[in-house]
């Protein structure tokens, strides 16, 4: 029956897509067309940043303190917030809460990939939560991955972030998670699937946060040069613009709905 729901919830989120097209996205090497403004790498105004389409679905499950259901494109994740709630002796950090992240694969059991998602999340999170405010508790943030179609590590942190407000929990700041991958051609491709992924020579996912659009927390594969890291960080930072709104108008369409 939860199956079903699940299904139901992803057929539900694809009708909410905003409009959008998959392309490749290609900047050239040129050093003037990247620069740096602040805490933030910028790409030419005449460079797009192209992103599949974005679906979210907040307070979806009853039991946790806060849900959320997000869908890029074919991949979707679903995240469940519990908490702050009472702590193993174990685990009590005597000045702050202790954050706990789970991440479950569509099938079988967690494995390697998979405490690497964790440890990616859950540094991001920490990063964000002002968890001074809850001393010896417990958080605990569950991933359940429903499809997997490319940058998956992104569609988490992007959950985690909406789940985490759903819940009202206080942050510093939000964060959204931004996939790039390098093609063997050199082409820098924006929120790849998972066949652009498997051609790719170089996979790297960044956390940027709302406030100054810095990189909270990155995570690398493959081989590439420092020039193309700046250029991938650079784009980050741009399409981090869009998912941002996607935050804001999502929340906006929720509770003018509530009102």
């Amino acid at each position: 029956m939860i199956l079903m729901m699940l299904k139901a919830s992803h057929l539900k989120l694809k009708e909410q897509f905003f409009e959008g097209k998959k392309t490749m996205t290609s900047f050239s090497c040129d050093k003037h067309r990247l620069h740096r403004e602040g805490g933030m790498m910028e790409v030419s105004p005449s460079s797009t940043v192209s992103l599949r389409e974005f679906g979210c679905e907040q307070t979806l499950l009853s039991r946790p303190d806060g849900s959320a259901s997000f869908v890029q494109g074919d991949t979707s994740v679903m995240a469940g917030v519990y908490g702050p709630a009472e702590v193993k002796i174990s685990k009590e950090i005597y000045d702050r809460a202790t954050l706990e992240v789970l991440v479950h694969p569509k099938v079988g059991l967690p494995g390697v990939r998979e405490r690497s998602q964790e440890q990616c999340v859950r540094e991001t999170c920490e990063a964000s939560l002002l968890l001074s405010l809850h001393p010896r508790s417990s958080l605990t943030l569950i991933l359940q991955v429903l499809h997997d179609d490319g940058a998956l590590l992104s569609c988490c942190l992007n959950a985690a972030c909406m789940a985490l407000m759903d819940a009202g929990l206080s942050m510093s700041c939000l964060f959204c998670g931004v996939t790039c991958a390098i093609s063997a051609d050199g082409e820098i491709i924006t929120d790849p699937t998972a066949a652009q992924e498997k051609e790719s020579r170089a996979l790297m996912t960044f956390a940027i946060d709302s406030k100054e659009r810095r990189v909270m927390m990155s995570s690398t594969k493959g081989s590439f040069s420092v020039h193309e890291l700046q250029q991938c960080v650079a784009v980050s930072q741009k399409a981090s613009e869009k998912i941002f709104q996607f935050y804001r108008d999502s929340v906006r369409r929720r509770y003018s709905k509530n009102l």
